[in-house]
């Protein structure tokens, strides 16, 4: 189904958002997340996560939704529309959207002061360079007992990718960075935390 027809049967309330996370990787985000002040996710697409996070983390807390969202034909972003109004129905939390990639939103993080946060969860750019660059800029940030989720950081037998960057990288790189320990892989997700 191509974007268009899609965003118009959503306006319609004929589909749902879209998501490629499953409900057991989004149970334990939503674990891993409950009570969090600062939150980052990388690839909000159309906010279905943004929506789990966002009713787990604590209600004074701050959400950073980072996409980049490429225009389409119609110079505008349909994927942008679609989040930022499936993020309105969430009271919790203040959402602050940066229309940058991973490893740029680490220098906005940077330049504007955010300070570390405690919970980021990459699931943007999936080859090797791009989970590469996410992981170099965002590691450095988190703070100590602060988590990273990982998307497609790991093939399963119902998403068999072995071929991925993001499976590549996480298995040759980021689980031996002695900065963090394992907490849970779930399906496709891989769950970290930053070492005291």
């Amino acid at each position: 189904m191509g974007v268009t027809t899609h965003f118009l049967l959503w306006c319609l309330g004929l589909r749902q958002a879209e998501t490629q996370t499953t409900e057991t990787e989004r149970n334990a985000l939503a674990s891993h997340c409950r009570g969090r002040k600062k939150v980052v996710e990388i690839g909000v697409w159309h906010g279905v996560t943004s929506n789990v996070l966002l009713g787990s983390m604590s209600e004074e807390g701050v959400f950073y939704a980072v996409d980049p969202y490429p225009t389409g034909r119609l110079g505008i972003s349909l994927q942008q529309i679609i989040a930022h109004r499936e993020c309105r129905k969430h009271a919790r939390g203040r959402v602050r959207w940066i229309r940058e990639t991973g490893h740029a939103s680490a220098r906005v993080a940077e330049e504007e002061g955010w300070g570390l946060v405690d919970f980021v969860f990459i699931d943007g750019d999936h080859s090797y360079e791009g989970i590469k660059a996410d992981w170099l800029a965002w590691g450095g940030l988190v703070s100590e007992g602060g988590i990273i989720g990982l998307h497609d950081s790991r093939s399963t037998p119902k998403r068999p990718i072995p071929e991925a960057g993001s499976v590549i990288y996480t298995n040759e790189v980021i689980l031996s960075d002695a900065r963090f320990e394992m907490l849970e892989q779930v399906d496709s997700l891989t769950l970290l935390r930053k070492r005291s």
